[in-house]
């Protein structure tokens, strides 16, 4: 039987990754607050 989570590390980038963040103001908010790790 096939695992339910099937990885898939293109997949994810587009969905969490740097530049999905960079469409929204996730980004520029973290950075207001002086996050030192913006995104994974």
């Amino acid at each position: 039987m096939k695992r339910t989570y099937q990885p898939n590390n293109r997949k994810k980038a587009k969905k969490h990754g740097f530049f999905a963040r960079k469409e929204t103001n996730i980004l520029k908010n973290r950075r207001k607050k002086g996050r030192k790790v913006l995104s994974k």
